[in-house]
């Protein structure tokens, strides 16, 4: 089973994906939402996103929540962009709260593969945490 995790900033949407034998190093690594106000721009996105779930099996989708508000509040953005990616019509989506996350890396000893990048490591916490919660 092929898991996506995750994490929505400013205009990207950064992506790591696991399996049963752990973390897969592909290529994408981020995908993003270049100008969220050109309807070309917003297609462009849906398009690159449903290519990534067809090429790499992608079977559950975790994404890491965000606030609504207050100071860690999403921005607008980010809000399009998980409203974009829940409209896929090719696999479930799940939202995880910080909490659960922060929760499971609390129970875990994490260790982080040598090819995952910094700013993806929150997308791999989510994933992760998708994985232990089914």
């Amino acid at each position: 089973m092929n898991i996506c995790g995750i994490e929505l900033k400013s205009n990207q949407a950064m992506l790591v994906v696991i399996n049963e034998n752990g973390y897969l190093d592909l290529k994408t690594k981020k995908i993003v939402l270049e100008n969220d106000e050109e309807q070309n721009s917003i297609r462009e996105f849906c398009n690159q996103f449903l290519l990534f779930l067809e090429e790499n099996a992608i079977d559950a989708i975790a994404i890491k929540k965000r606030g609504k508000k207050g100071a860690f509040a999403g921005g607008a953005v980010t809000f399009k962009m998980e409203g974009l990616i829940q409209l896929n019509p090719l696999t479930k989506v799940e939202l995880l709260s910080s909490q659960t996350i922060s929760s499971f890396e609390k129970r875990n000893n994490i260790e982080y593969p040598q090819s995952l990048k910094k700013y993806q490591e929150q997308a791999y916490l989510t994933a992760l945490s998708y994985k232990d919660k089914i």
